[in-house]
C-alpha cells in the first residue's frame, strides 16, 4: 500500500472512529435523558454541540434538558436557536414562549404563543394567553402575603415545609451526616429525607434534626402531612420493597403514599396505602379540615394532563373509599400538584397549566353559591409567585402564617422554603340609601379618594344599593356618594391600627332628596346656609341646603346660651313658619382625644341638641334622626397631630342641621 492510501485509509478510520464516538455519546445522552438524569445529560448534549455533531438534535434536547431542570435562562437561550431551525417541529415555539415567560419577558411570550397558535398549535385554554392583561392584573392586585425569613434552608433543595403542634416538617436534600451521599439522578443531589424543627428556631438545622423512626429510608422520603390529633401522618416516598427500587414498565421508580403511626414518641408502624400502583406515582398527601378525605398529586390513568389533583374518602377506620378526580376547573392537560387545604376549607396547589406568571404558580380555589363546589381559581400573586417555580404552599392554624418553596433567585439552594404571614384584603362596603324613606339608592356613583385629595376608585351601587372597593392598609380616605336629585354625602374613615383578622369597615351613606330653591329662599336668609346652591344649569336644585350650625365647648356637650337662642329661632321655623318642615341632626367634634371617645361625645352632643328641640315644641316626627360622627367630617385641617389654634378646632365641634324636606 502506497503512503497516499495509507494516508487516506487512517483519516476514514479516524472519522469513522470519531463518527462512532460521537454516535456513542448520543446515545448516552439519550439514555440519560429519559431516566430523568438531566444534569449528565444536559453536561453530554453540550459536548456533542462542542463537536459539531447533530448540532439542530443536539440543540433540542439541551434546551429540553434546562427545561426539564427548571432552568428558564438557559432553556430560553438555546429554544432561540431552536426556533431557527428548519422544519422544527411546532411544539418548540411553545417551549420557547414557556422559557420566556420564566425570564418575565411576558411581551415576546406572547408573540411567540401567538405564533404557536397561528401555526396550528393548540393553546389551552388557560394558558398565558387567554388573558393578555393578566399580568397587569396580578401585579396590580392588593398584596395580602408578606415574606418573612427562614433560618432553615440549605444548599440543597428543601421544600414542603408544614407546622404541626409547635414544631416544622419539612423534606430536604442535605445528606450531610453521610460521609458518601448517594445522588439522585434528575438533579444529582441527595436524596429526600424528612426533618423536623422547633416553630420559630433560629438554629441551624443539620443531618441531627432527622424524623426518627420508621419513615426515611434510603430513596426519597417526603413531604408529609400530619392529622390534627397528631397520631397519623402521611408521607411521599419511592416504591420500593427489601431496599430495592421497584420499576414501572418503562424502568422507572415512582412515588408513592405512605402512612404511618405515633407510638412512643417516634414514627412507625408504615404501611402502603390502596390508592397506590406500580405504573403511576401517588404522592403530596393533603387532608381536609376534619382529616376525612385524602387529597394527593398522581398521573395514574384517568388523569387529565401530565399530573392532576385527586382526593379519596377515609373512614374511621383508616381504610380509604373511591378515588375522585377533582375535574378539569383545577386540572388541566398540564401538571398539577401540591394540593393543601386551609382551616376554611379552601385548596391551595400549584400548577403549571393555569394562567401564571412563571413556571409552577400557586393557585386557590374560590367556592361556588353552595359554598362546596368549585367555581374557579385563583392565582395568588406576588411575592408569592414568581417566574421561576412556586409550590408546596401550606398554611398554619392561625390562617395567617404559612410557607411555600421556590427556586426563585436569591434563595440559598435549588429549592428553599420561604415563610409568609398574610394580611387578608381589606375593603370598605355600604348601602346607599334614601334618607326619607330609608330605599336603597341604585347607580349611586361611589368615589373614594385617599388622603391627598386623590381619586382612588370609583363604581355605581347595585340594585340593593350596595358597594364595595378594596382598600390598603393603615390609610385615610373619603369615601363620597351622590345621585341625581339628592344631596351629596360622604364619611371619612381610617383603615390605620385595626386588627389584621379585619376585613371590612362598614360605610353606609344617607343621600337626601333635593328641596325647591323657591321654598328654601322663603326662609330668613339669616338662619339658612347656601354652600354651591345651584347645580348645572337646574335653577330647582340645591346642594347641601342647611340650617346655621351651633358650636360647643371643649369636652362639653351642653347648649350655651348664645346657641340657644339660635335653636330658639330653629322652633320657631319648625312650629310656626314651616310647620312641615323635616331636619336631620349631625354632630361632630376636634380631632383631640381618642376616636372612641369623640364617638360618644359627638352623639352626646346631637342627643341634647334633640332633647332642646324636642322640649321646645318640635315634633320628633319633623326629625328623621340625631346622629354623632365624632371626627370623621373635619372641616379643616386640624386633625390628628396637627397644630392649630382654638378658633379652628371651635369651628370642628358643631351640630349641623340638615333640611329634608320642606313639604
Amino acid at each position: 500500500m502506497n503512503t497516499k492510501n495509507y494516508i487516506l485509509v487512517c483519516v476514514a478510520f479516524m472519522l469513522s472512529f470519531s463518527v462512532f464516538s460521537q454516535q456513542g455519546k448520543q446515545k448516552r445522552a439519550d439514555t440519560l435523558f429519559n431516566k430523568f438524569s438531566f444534569v449528565k445529560a444536559a453536561k453530554l448534549y453540550t459536548e456533542l454541540l462542542q463537536d459539531n455533531y447533530n448540532r439542530d438534535y443536539a440543540t433540542r434536547k439541551l434546551a429540553d434538558s434546562y427545561a426539564f431542570l427548571r432552568d428558564p435562562r438557559n432553556a430560553s437561550r438555546f429554544y432561540k436557536s431552536v426556533v431557527k431551525q428548519k422544519n422544527v417541529p411546532l411544539d418548540y415555539y411553545y417551549k420557547y414562549a414557556q422559557s420566556l415567560r420564566g425570564m418575565k419577558k411576558y411581551d415576546e411570550s406572547q408573540i411567540w404563543l401567538k405564533r404557536y397558535k397561528d401555526s396550528g398549535g393548540v393553546v389551552n385554554a388557560n394558558d398565558f394567553s387567554k388573558d393578555i392583561n393578566f399580568i397587569t392584573s396580578v401585579f396590580g392586585a392588593k398584596q395580602q402575603y408578606f415574606l418573612d425569613r427562614v433560618r432553615f434552608n440549605s444548599k440543597y433543595s428543601d421544600f414542603g415545609a408544614i407546622e404541626h403542634d409547635g414544631k416544622v416538617y419539612f423534606a430536604s436534600a442535605r445528606d450531610e451526616g453521610v460521609a458518601i451521599k448517594r445522588l439522585y439522578g434528575w438533579n444529582e443531589q441527595p436524596f429526600l429525607d424528612i426533618y423536623v424543627t422547633k416553630a420559630g428556631s433560629k438554629s441551624n438545622v443539620d443531618h441531627t434534626a432527622k424524623l426518627p423512626g420508621d419513615v426515611n429510608s434510603i430513596y426519597h422520603d417526603g413531604p408529609v402531612t400530619i392529622t390534627k390529633d397528631g397520631k397519623t401522618m402521611y408521607f411521599s416516598r419511592n416504591n420500593f420493597k427489601d431496599n430495592i427500587e421497584i420499576k414501572d414498565k418503562k424502568g422507572l421508580t415512582n412515588m408513592k403514599i405512605y402512612r404511618a403511626t405515633f407510638v412512643d414518641s417516634l414514627w412507625t408502624n408504615v404501611e402502603d396505602l390502596s390508592i397506590n400502583g406500580d405504573n403511576f406515582s401517588t404522592q403530596h398527601a393533603a387532608l381536609n379540615t376534619d382529616d376525612t378525605k385524602l387529597y394527593f398529586t398522581s398521573d395514574r390513568p384517568g388523569t387529565i394532563g401530565g399530573s392532576d389533583i385527586w382526593t379519596v374518602d377515609i373512614a374511621q377506620d383508616g381504610t380509604l373509599g373511591n378515588i375522585e378526580n377533582l375535574g378539569d376547573i383545577i386540572n388541566t392537560e398540564s401538571a398539577e400538584g401540591f394540593p393543601f387545604v386551609n382551616n376554611e376549607g379552601v385548596l391551595f396547589f400549584s400548577s403549571d397549566g393555569h394562567t401564571g406568571l412563571g413556571l409552577l404558580d400557586i393557585f386557590a380555589t374560590i367556592k361556588g353559591d353552595d359554598e362546596v363546589s368549585i367555581a374557579d381559581v385563583i392565582n395568588l400573586g406576588v411575592p408569592v409567585n414568581s417566574n421561576k417555580d412556586d409550590f408546596a404552599f401550606t398554611m398554619n392554624q392561625n390562617g395567617t402564617t404559612g410557607y411555600f418553596a421556590s427556586n426563585r433567585q436569591g434563595g440559598l439552594g435549588s429549592d428553599d422554603i420561604y415563610a409568609f404571614h398574610r394580611e387578608p384584603v381589606l375593603h370598605v362596603e355600604g348601602v346607599v340609601t334614601d334618607a326619607i324613606n330609608t330605599n336603597p339608592i341604585v347607580a349611586a356613583k361611589i368615589t373614594l379618594f385617599d388622603d391627598q385629595g386623590n381619586q382612588v376608585a370609583y363604581m355605581e351601587t347595585d340594585e340593593n344599593g350596595y358597594y364595595q372597593i378594596n382598600i390598603d392598609r393603615n390609610k385615610d380616605y373619603k369615601i363620597v356618594a351622590n345621585q341625581d336629585k339628592y344631596i351629596e354625602d360622604y364619611r371619612e374613615f381610617t383603615s390605620k391600627n385595626i386588627q389584621t383578622e379585619l376585613i371590612t369597615i362598614t360605610g353606609n351613606l344617607l343621600l337626601n332628596p333635593v328641596q325647591n330653591v323657591v321654598k328654601l329662599a322663603e326662609l330668613n336668609t339669616n338662619n339658612l346656609d347656601y354652600e354651591n346652591n345651584l347645580m348645572g344649569n337646574d335653577s330647582t336644585s340645591v346642594k347641601n341646603a342647611q340650617l346655621k350650625p351651633i358650636y360647643f365647648d371643649f369636652e362639653k356637650f351642653n347648649i350655651r346660651k348664645e346657641y340657644a337662642l339660635e335653636l330658639d329661632k330653629i322652633v320657631k321655623l319648625m312650629t310656626d313658619d314651616y310647620p312641615e318642615m323635616v331636619i336631620r341632626i349631625e354632630a361632630h367634634t376636634d380631632s383631640r382625644g381618642t376616636f372612641e371617645y369623640n364617638d360618644i361625645l359627638s352623639t352626646n352632643r346631637a342627643k341634647s341638641t334633640y332633647n332642646y328641640l324636642i322640649s321646645k315644641g318640635v315634633n320628633s316626627s319633623n326629625i328623621t334622626e340625631y346622629k354623632g360622627y365624632g371626627e370623621r367630617r373635619l372641616i379643616n385641617e386640624c386633625a390628628d397631630g396637627v397644630a392649630c389654634d382654638e378658633a379652628k378646632h371651635q369651628l370642628n365641634r358643631r351640630t349641623q342641621f340638615i333640611v329634608v324636606q320642606m313639604e
